[in-house]
């Protein structure tokens, strides 16, 4: 199984929204997804239509110790489950503040349920809190999303930085193995500079054995593109809402682009 968390500290990315597409790509191609809301906003189990006051059991109660993993587990269809998050994930990190292990909750709770899938995919909170440690501890991969913007480089380093003492210290089999641009527009000056600056980065880390060391900018470019905007407020993936715009043929692509990547490995 194929463990990837979505991370990014900065909110309104694209996080969300590439984990939903991406695990409803991938279940669209034949393979079993399992997706993992880790934000207490809750915005991809809303996206698929999981709404709060109709959920029993969350990733919540799995931290804290009051279900298992596959008691809050829901089945979208055959090859696409959910679990959800609800506004009590908020208070998970004051709960277990004192709890031994706290940052290995996560990674503990599926090793115990050992789910049948292909892809984990996790949607990371827009923070560096206990949640997205939980996260990373657990993840194989990582992929950034991010925009074409300036600040988004700033923030990157801290980022980096992040995954970096995690695989020192928690997850020695931490990488990032890519970055995405999400919200992207060709025509700006600032685009191709920022792209080519981070291009430039990744190249001059190979061989430095850090966690991004093998990273690679995706081939694809997630377009700004209404449709995206549009389709979680009918609870459909893009490829159910509007299969021929330019938002599913951006995700179809990235798809094939991971599908690839870990044929190459």
């Amino acid at each position: 199984m194929r463990i990837i968390a979505l991370f990014n500290q900065k909110g309104g990315v694209g996080k969300t929204t590439t984990a939903v597409n991406l695990g409803a790509g991938m279940a669209a191609v034949g393979k079993t997804v399992m997706l993992l809301d880790m934000d207490p906003q809750g915005n991809l189990s809303f996206h698929l239509g999981i709404e709060p006051d109709k959920v029993n059991h969350s990733i919540y109660d799995v931290l804290v110790n009051r279900c298992t993993l596959t008691d809050a587990t829901y089945r979208v269809h055959d090859k696409l489950s959910v679990i959800p998050s609800t506004a009590d994930l908020a208070g998970a990190e004051v709960e277990l503040v004192n709890e031994p292990e706290r940052e290995l909750r996560l990674r503990n709770a599926v090793l115990a349920a050992k789910p049948q899938a292909d892809f984990l995919i996790i949607d990371c909170p827009p923070s560096l809190g206990l949640l997205t440690l939980n996260s990373l501890c657990l993840a194989k991969e990582v992929i950034i999303p991010m925009q074409a913007h300036f600040l988004a480089l700033q923030g990157m380093a801290r980022l980096l930085d992040t995954c970096s003492l995690v695989q020192e210290q928690l997850n020695p089999d931490l990488r990032i193995s890519g970055i995405l641009f999400c919200q992207y527009e060709q025509a700006p000056r600032l685009t191709s500079e920022v792209t080519g600056e981070v291009d430039q980065f990744l190249n001059n880390s190979r061989g430095t054995g850090k966690p991004w060391s093998e990273a690679q900018v995706f081939r694809t470019q997630i377009r700004r593109n209404i449709r995206l905007a549009e389709a979680p407020s009918f609870n459909q993936s893009i490829f159910d809402y509007a299969p021929n715009s330019a938002g599913a043929a951006d995700y179809g692509v990235l798809v094939q682009d991971i599908l690839e990547m870990h044929a190459a490995t």
